[in-house]
């Protein structure tokens, strides 16, 4: 074997070695991304349910302002595990990579993410005031108003491009071959009940980070194919 074709050989294993961590960073951040976006929604809406109405809105929030304030913190870094999550998925792409629906994916995620930091910002916007002026927010109508927008976001607009989300996964991982096809099939009846469903319950949204959680979970354990395996694959998919 002559030394070009050595060197080839060695940059192919290098690159197909780098490629093989990719999977378990993707795993790992979108594990992190269910874990502190699951509590912080779970922390938002039992600190400010949709639900309550006079009395019972003023012994719901009392107190809730720590709970709150944890909630706040977490969202961030469920942020940056989220987009993590999707600077990896791409990655791991690579040049097999379609450009409409990644750049589909990418546009929908980051929509999805900057209306959960609107909606978390309301939350603690109408929480913390609470603490400082519980009466005229109560009298104002500011505290039903803010709650009303927030659910909105997320219950109406946040929720759906969630759904386009994961269309838009299922469908390069259908193209490309790198995830089992019932995978990406379950993912488009969960995306198209997230879609089309109406809102029957603000708890509904927690069915995102928990199909991230599920697709995670399965690229951790499953067993990660060598560098000429990828080669393979990568030669099916553009032979298709």
């Amino acid at each position: 074997m002559s030394k070009p074709v050595k060197q080839a050989r060695v940059q192919e294993i290098s690159a197909g070695r780098e490629r093989l961590k990719t999977p378990r960073a993707a795993a790992v951040a979108g594990i992190l991304f269910a874990v502190l976006f699951g509590g912080t929604m779970a922390l938002i809406r039992l600190s400010l349910p949709e639900s309550l109405t006079g009395a019972a809105t003023a012994t719901s929030l009392q107190g809730s302002a720590a709970a709150v304030t944890i909630a706040l913190t977490l969202v961030p870094f469920a942020g940056i595990a989220f987009l993590w999550f999707i600077g990896v998925m791409r990655d791991r792409l690579g040049s097999l990579e379609d450009q409409l629906v990644s750049t589909v994916l990418f546009g929908s995620g980051l929509l999805f993410l900057g209306m959960t930091f609107v909606a978390a910002a309301i939350a603690g916007g109408v929480t913390l005031s609470y603490d400082l002026a519980a009466e005229q927010l109560l009298d104002s109508g500011v505290l039903t108003f803010g709650r009303a927008v927030m659910y909105t976001i997320m219950n109406v607009y946040a929720i759906r491009m969630a759904g386009v989300f994961m269309i838009s996964s299922g469908t390069l991982w259908i193209r490309t071959g790198v995830m089992p096809r019932w995978l990406a099939l379950l993912t488009y009846g969960l995306a198209l009940v997230l879609l089309l469903t109406p809102n029957l319950s603000g708890w509904l949204i927690l069915a995102f980070p928990t199909w991230v959680l599920i697709i995670s979970v399965f690229i951790l354990v499953r067993r990660p194919m060598s560098a000429a395996m990828l080669e393979v694959e990568s030669g099916h998919v553009g032979e298709n």
